[in-house]
């Protein structure tokens, strides 16, 4: 069965779907931090119970991504979007009225799932329904959203929290579900993936090995390395993936294609991603904490003087998307990458125990800057580099590798600031902090030079062509692409 569309709803339709649930998707990231204490009490529980609020729902999406994505190419795109839309509001519903610490985490564990479905099916629905030419733009404000939704989390959990309730971090997901279901089904195209049964064994081993890495990364900073479970998944965990890959170069219809990964431009952004990822994430964990404990602001006030960074994308992105449909995704990815890169690495200079709004600003306008040229360019880079039959999957792999390296990051960037400093008073946080962030620019200026290796954009555009034609590459497209 190849992938086959109806006119429905047009692209702006489209456009509007899946930016918003892609927001509610990347939104419960990190909505919760910051209404940690009001959680612990009301509901009770230990910081171990605490941080699962957090982990549960970074697991079960990371883990689930890529299963997610193969279900849609094989049942049908928008049928397994209103279903990841259905869980996922209902987990939401759960969240909002839970009587205790257990039950919240499960309906967080419930509510990853339904994410994981949904996330990463909103990038093949919207390139079904968007020309080729106008896809950089599309991607720009899908980025654009989504960047915010990920940055402005502590944000808006930290305002609902402060203001109102934070049972509204949850309740907010609702309409927007309830709202988004008869619109997909009204609106949206049907479309499919490769006619292939589903690959069980990569399905298990994929999963296997995503539950065992992230479940260490998640664990470890607050169990410690050496402990046996931290250990157990991690070591398990790459042995099933190492599986998981030997399974992908032999299968007949396997999962994930390890073919794919011979293309300089899947590998290349799929590394950018993962290590653009690492070093955000743990960068903003980090920053939203120090302007709280360090600085003094409150949970709003930390929010609305990051709106520099977090903020900028829904300005930038969408040109971004233009520049990458002109002159290529390769340039405007790098550029944006190195001026995070950049900007994270000016931050580490100027923090201090009572450093000004002003000393900061510069490293948050650049940092933003950075983030909004990443975004929309990427997208298009992943879903330009595979056939379409291969989209779907193709977008779960670089989600999940998205979500594998937010929570590395917070995991490795958090260990850092443990060995230089700690929470003992203002200069410990900013003694740990100061590495921890140069260690995130470095991390992102990686994730710079691995954009570099992708093709340039009429090497790439040919490959794509020919590749979607089904043929052989030409020697000189061959060379060129590699």
């Amino acid at each position: 069965m190849s992938q086959q569309t109806a006119p429905r709803g047009g692209a702006a339709w489209a456009l509007v779907i899946t930016s918003v649930a892609g927001f509610m998707a990347a939104l419960d990231n990190l909505v919760v931090t910051t209404a940690l204490p009001s959680l612990r009490k009301d509901l009770g529980g230990a910081l171990d119970d605490l941080e699962w609020t957090v982990s549960a729902y970074t697991l079960t999406f990371a883990v689930l991504l890529m299963f997610g994505a193969a279900l849609g190419d094989r049942f049908g795109r928008r049928r397994l979007f209103q279903v990841g839309i259905t869980i996922f509001t209902g987990a939401s519903a759960a969240a909002a009225m839970a009587p205790g610490i257990g039950s919240l985490i499960a309906a967080r564990a419930v509510q990853g799932v339904g994410a994981a479905v949904m996330m990463p099916l909103t990038l093949t629905l919207l390139t079904a329904a968007v020309p080729a030419a106008k896809r950089g733009m599309a991607y720009g404000i899908w980025g654009a959203v989504n960047g915010l939704a990920v940055a402005s989390g502590p944000l808006i959990g930290g305002s609902l929290t402060e203001h109102i309730s934070w049972h509204w971090i949850f309740w907010l997901n609702v309409p927007l579900g309830v709202a988004l279901l008869p619109l997909a089904r009204l609106r949206l195209a049907e479309s499919y993936g490769a006619a292939a049964r589903l690959d069980l064994p990569g399905t298990l081993l994929a999963s296997g090995g995503l539950f065992g890495i992230v479940y260490g990364l998640v664990r470890g900073p607050a169990d410690g390395w050496t402990s046996p479970l931290v250990l157990t998944g991690l070591f398990a965990g790459s042995a099933l993936l190492a599986a998981f890959v030997l399974h992908g170069t032999r299968a007949k219809n396997p999962m994930l294609p390890m073919r794919l990964f011979r293309s300089r431009a899947f590998s290349g952004i799929n590394a950018a991603s993962l290590l653009m990822f690492l070093g955000m994430f743990g960068s903003i964990f980090l920053l939203s904490q120090y302007m709280q404990g360090v600085l003094g602001y409150s949970p709003t006030q930390a929010g609305l003087r990051m709106l520099p960074w977090t903020g900028m994308p829904m300005l930038v992105a969408p040109i971004a998307g233009i520049l990458s449909d002109r002159i290529g995704g390769r340039p405007v990815v790098a550029t944006g990458l190195f001026f995070q890169a950049a900007g994270l690495g000016y931050l580490a200079v100027v923090a201090t125990t009572d450093a000004s709004y002003a000393a900061q600003l510069p490293g948050l306008i650049i940092s933003g800057i950075g983030m909004a040229l990443f975004f929309a360019p990427a997208s298009n880079l992943v879903m330009s580099s595979v056939r379409a039959s291969e989209q779907g999957i193709a977008s779960g792999a670089n989600n999940a590798l998205r979500e594998v390296g937010g929570a590395l990051g917070i995991a490795i960037m958090s260990s850092i600031f443990s060995a230089q400093g700690g929470y003992e008073s203002g200069q410990a946080f900013v003694d740990g902090l100061r590495p921890a962030l140069v260690t995130g620019a470095g991390v992102v200026a990686l994730a710079g030079v691995a954009a570099l290796v992708i093709p340039r954009r009429r090497a790439a555009a040919g490959r794509a062509e020919v590749a979607e034609a089904g043929t052989s590459p030409s020697p000189v497209l061959e060379t060129a692409s590699r």
